[in-house]
């Protein structure tokens, strides 16, 4: 079995095991890492990157304003048509690109106010995308604070698919099938994930605890899909309007899980007992995708994960400035900085997850004992 640290096998990524990364100050010489980083974020604070970038975002923004209306005009026009389900992927694409605005918001990197970032948000993700704010705020700030950490990280707890060994061989029957097979399912599976995000961010928001903007969030969504389903099965012809809804779905699901999924698949799962300073948790946990400005546009900034996870509240526009002071800071440190590109780093998350998927083989898969075993 490999190291539980062992990591992504890119041509222009090294991961180094556990040991070393506890070791860091030993290894590198560096008299405080924490101190490092401190030194770092005034850096980047003094060179004026945290501050706002109101012009990008409003740019951004109508211009995702303009392509919902070309969609919706497009909608009206071509009618009983099958060249719908054309303005059906068209939808998923925009959606995607709203929820990236929705992503940056919460990290307060688009207005000045927590709480006028907090209002955007939930207005774009409940009424917009269709999938509840505080759900997405509570899953992904505990992914920051412990990115692949085991037991603190939702985004490597198991849902469908297992992102570690011990998960893996947890699984029976058809799941561990679907398991053994998970990187090649890997993409496949994303069909179904924007219906999985719509479905698990409601069912949260009716869990029996607190939850901020509760009623504000499910009346936005309740509304959201009324309008939705109502314009669409009035249209559409019954079995056009579901095709329309599936493709529509696929494009979301599969958008969304391509674009998060390179960022730490793949990447050092760090063991529930490890203690990591701040600046090498980030670091080594993260994987940033080459491309400039079209990486940039594609994937809502999310290519840039090393200096996101730094500093999250980090408008978009300024990430790519924050990764040449970032990648300098990690080569004096001696800290492994990762950058593929992205059909690299797709080659890495579905090697990884047939690699973690093998834990959920039967122990009598081996051919030379089928030969033996008895019937």
């Amino acid at each position: 079995m490999s190291s539980p640290l062992a990591g992504s096998a890119g041509p222009s990524s090294v991961v180094p095991i556990l040991g070393p990364v506890r070791s860091t100050k030993a290894r590198t010489g560096a008299p405080n890492v924490t101190q490092t980083y401190s030194q770092l974020s005034q850096v980047v604070r003094e060179s004026g990157m945290l501050g706002r970038a109101r012009w990008f975002y409003a740019i951004v923004m109508g211009a995702l304003v303009v392509a919902l209306g070309g969609a919706i005009t497009g909608f009206i026009l071509l009618g009983d048509s099958w060249f719908q389900l054309l303005i059906a992927g068209a939808l998923g694409l925009i959606f995607t690109q709203i929820a990236f605005i929705t992503h940056e918001a919460s990290h307060r990197a688009v207005l000045e106010s927590g709480p006028a970032n907090d209002r955007l948000g939930r207005i774009l993700a409940a009424g917009v995308v269709g999938i509840s704010y505080a759900w997405w705020m509570t899953k992904h700030t505990r992914h920051h604070a412990n990115p692949n950490k085991v037991g603190k990280d939702p985004d490597i707890d198991f849902d469908t698919i297992s992102f570690t060994e011990e998960s893996a061989a947890k699984q029976k029957g058809v799941i561990a099938w679907i398991t053994r097979r998970q990187g090649y399912l890997f993409f496949p599976l994303l069909l179904l994930e924007g219906l999985n995000l719509h479905v698990t961010s409601v069912r949260t928001l009716f869990a029996k605890r607190r939850i901020d903007g509760r009623g504000l969030e499910l009346s936005l969504i309740a509304v959201r899909f009324a309008i939705y389903f109502g314009v669409i099965f009035w249209v559409l012809p019954l079995g056009m309007a579901f095709a329309f809804i599936g493709v529509q779905l696929a494009v979301f699901g599969v958008y969304m899980g391509a674009s998060f999924a390179p960022n730490h698949k793949g990447m050092p799962i760090i063991p529930a007992d490890a203690k990591l300073d701040f600046f090498s948790k980030q670091v080594l946990t993260s994987r940033n995708i080459s491309g400039g400005w079209w990486a940039t546009t594609l994937m809502g900034g999310l290519n840039y994960q090393v200096e996101h996870h730094l500093f999250p509240s980090m408008p978009r526009p300024h990430l790519a400035k924050a990764r040449e002071i970032v990648r300098e800071h990690c080569r004096t440190l001696e800290v492994p900085y990762t950058e593929t590109t992205l059909v690299q780093s797709y080659g890495i998350v579905i090697r990884y997850l047939n690699r973690v998927g093998l834990a959920a083989r039967d122990p009598f898969d081996c051919p030379m004992v089928n030969r033996f075993r008895r019937v």
